[in-house]
Formats: structure tokens, C-alpha cells, sequence
């Protein structure tokens, strides 16, 4: 690549692992592709790391714990020498956490800490880094959500293992809905909602039938193909809309 060529800039949430480091890693696969990949320690981010010596394209590591708003405040001061005067062509809100409850057994202390990490970091990032989105080309925000957070789905998907993840539900609604305002805030930007599907990773467990490289092949190719037609939508991976 030529360097004068300016690369696709991304921030990536949640990198260290799962899904997050799958993109990561996909992402590095071509020299066009600048990444920041965020995570909760970086010094202890391994594979994370380890992703440098084979990268083709750049590799950043910031820390940010999206339950901790003052470190999602001080992401702008980490990025900002990273990009320059370019700005940021892709948010990509992937932290995430679930646990098994259910509406009378929840601790309101763990629906708490499901909803500062699912719905209210991602928001609070998205708000940080738009200055940068502002100056983007593509200027894309991607919310991982789930099906899960289908009320149209919902007695559909009762059976799988995250059936009684009543809060992590609740959390991925709340954060439809956020994706969604955010679009009628903002027509100009695109912002998706997607549900990566049942993937094999520590979220998602040895029961999952998507292998993670398969996943994000296919977010991948949603998000680098949608148009301000798309957003707003609720998609899976596969590009099919989810009834809401």
C-alpha cells in the first residue's frame, strides 16, 4: 500500500476475546485496515498482542472498560494521536456480558452491571468517538446486539441455553432501541444493530453452532456493504432482518 493511501480506520470494543479478537484478526488481514482495538487490560491481552507479528495492517491496543465511564471519556485522548487529522470510519460496540436469570430470580445489582456494560458503555462510547466518526469516511456505527433481544422471537429461542437470560435480554432490547434513536438522530450516519449468531466462544459456550471465523466473515461483509438505507435495521450476520 502506498503511503499515501489512507487506511479504513475501526475501533473495536471487547477485542481481547470471542468475537472481538475473530475481527481483529480479520481486519489485520489486509494492509488497508487500521485497528484500534480496545479492551479491559491490554497487558494481559495475549492473543491480542500476538496479532502484531503477523498483522498486514496496523494494530493499536487502548484500554477501555466500558462499566468504567471515566476510562470510555479518556478513549478520545487515546485515539486521537493514533488518527491524526483522519477520523474514524467504524465504531464497533462488541463488549458484552450475560448471566443466567430470569425476571423473579435477577439481582437488580447484576441487571445493573448488565445494562452499564450492554446498552449504557456502548452509548457513552459512540458519544465519545463521534468527533471522530464526524471526520470518517464511512462514518459506521455497529452495535452488537442479539436475537436475543427479539420480543418477536422470543418464545422461538426459549429453548436454547440463553433462554433464561432475562437481563442480557433485556440489555440487548434497550440497546436496539438505542441504535435505532441514534439513526433518527443522526440520518447521516449508518448504524446498524447486529445479532452475530450463536457463536462458539466464552459468551456463547462449547453448545454454539457458529464457529467465530464464520461469524464475522459475515459481519464483515454486512458492514462494509451497507448503505444509509440500511441503517437503522436489525440484522443477523447473515445480512436476513430480525423482526423486533
Amino acid at each position: 500500500m502506498s503511503s499515501s493511501t489512507r487506511q479504513t480506520s475501526w475501533l473495536v470494543s471487547g477485542a481481547s476475546r470471542g468475537i472481538g479478537l475473530e475481527l481483529v484478526k480479520q481486519l489485520l488481514e489486509s494492509p488497508n485496515n487500521l485497528v484500534i482495538a480496545a479492551c479491559r487490560t491490554p497487558d494481559k491481552a495475549y492473543a491480542l498482542n500476538a496479532l502484531q507479528s503477523s498483522s498486514k495492517g496496523s494494530l493499536h491496543v487502548i484500554r477501555l472498560e466500558v462499566t468504567d465511564f471515566d476510562s470510555v471519556r479518556a478513549v478520545p485522548q487515546a485515539i486521537a494521536p493514533i488518527l491524526g487529522e483522519h477520523g474514524l470510519d467504524y465504531l464497533v460496540n462488541n463488549a458484552g456480558i450475560a448471566r443466567q436469570d430470569t425476571p423473579l430470580t435477577l439481582d437488580p445489582e447484576v441487571f445493573l452491571e448488565t445494562l452499564r456494560t450492554n446498552t449504557v458503555g456502548p452509548a457513552l462510547l459512540t458519544q465519545a468517538c463521534m468527533p471522530f466518526l464526524d471526520k470518517g469516511r464511512e462514518k459506521k456505527v455497529l452495535n452488537i446486539s442479539s436475537t436475543l433481544g427479539s420480543i418477536a422471537k422470543a418464545d422461538a429461542l426459549e429453548h436454547l441455553r440463553f433462554g433464561g437470560a432475562a437481563t442480557y435480554c433485556v440489555s440487548k432490547s434497550a440497546l436496539n432501541m438505542l441504535t435505532y434513536k441514534l439513526k433518527q438522530e443522526r440520518p447521516d450516519l449508518i448504524v446498524i444493530m447486529l445479532c452475530p449468531g450463536w457463536v462458539k466462544t466464552d459468551l456463547g459456550g462449547e453448545s454454539a453452532v457458529l464457529e467465530a471465523k464464520e461469524s464475522i466473515a459475515g459481519i464483515l461483509k454486512v458492514i462494509t456493504s451497507a448503505t444509509v438505507a440500511d441503517s437503522g435495521k436489525y440484522l443477523s450476520f447473515t445480512g436476513a432482518e430480525i423482526p423486533w
